[in-house]
């Protein structure tokens, strides 16, 4: 997809990967409307943005809010005339707690934000998308969403369900101008913790120095050129690309590795 003086949609735009492809779509021409459920941070993107401000527009919504999404897209053509593309990259994790111990609200939480904020977005957006010339659709899945990660067992599933859909999306949508890419980001310096309203066990910050997480500024870069080629699928991170090879030739081994690495922080 060339990116030049098309107008994208960026849920999660207030922070981490969402706020670096704001950045970057903008230095590559087109204009952006924002979404995300913090303005503060959104105002801080905004900021970062410089003279490139006038190419943006911002949306304070909560996407696990069907009735909010369904209103943005209007919204947004009020702005920029039309829309061209969606990236759906909002999201938030769980408490890194078993399932025994995960509450009926957090897990009701991860799925409506996760998945069916996704989906939202991505019916909301779609009858407009499909009258377009070229059209794109980027959904953000995780590393978590194709092998299982202890602790995060329902975040996991949630990004398990963005995966099949957008898979079978990009199967419905193979004869349109609709492209299709998922993002499988592996560990990300980003604040999805706080921004999920939880704090980090004891021992977080030494376990994430040993994973050794991409910077966002990169995970952006490889998903927006990941958009530009019409890849379908990107796996963004080393481990992710290791982890994904790993799971199909020893799913057994890779899901051992998970877990050794998950453990010390599941107490």
């Amino acid at each position: 997809m060339q990116i030049n003086h098309k107008v994208f949609v960026v849920t999660g735009a207030g922070s981490g990967m969402g706020r670096e492809m704001v950045l970057q779509l903008l230095e590559k021409g087109a204009k952006v409307a924002m979404v995300d459920i913090h303005e503060d941070t959104m105002k801080e993107t905004r900021k970062r943005t410089g003279d490139l401000a006038k190419n943006t527009s911002m949306h304070v919504v909560n996407i696990a809010d069907k009735v909010a999404v369904e209103a943005l897209p209007d919204q947004v053509i009020a702005k920029f005339g039309d829309v061209d593309a969606v990236i759906n990259n909002a999201g938030i994790i769980q408490p890194f707690v078993r399932v025994n111990d995960l509450d009926y609200d957090a897990i009701d939480r991860v799925m409506q934000v996760n998945f069916y904020g996704t989906l939202y977005m991505t019916k909301a957006f779609l009858p407009i998308l499909l009258k377009r010339p070229e059209a794109h659709i980027m959904n953000v899945s995780s590393m978590g969403g194709f092998l299982p990660v202890p602790g995060q067992s329902i975040y996991g599933a949630a990004k398990a369900a963005v995966k099949l859909m957008t898979e079978a999306l990009d199967s419905e949508l193979a004869d349109t101008n609709v492209n299709v890419t998922l993002a499988f980001p592996g560990a990300i310096a980003t604040n999805i913790t706080t921004n999920s309203g939880l704090e980090m066990p004891a021992n977080a910050d030494e376990q994430s120095a040993k994973m050794k997480p991409m910077p966002a500024d990169e995970a952006a870069e490889v998903m927006i050129k990941a958009m530009e080629k019409n890849v379908v699928r990107v796996f963004v991170g080393k481990d992710s690309n290791t982890m994904n090879n790993l799971y199909r030739l020893s799913p057994k081994m890779a899901t051992g590795l998970i877990l050794k690495n998950m453990k010390s922080l599941l107490g």
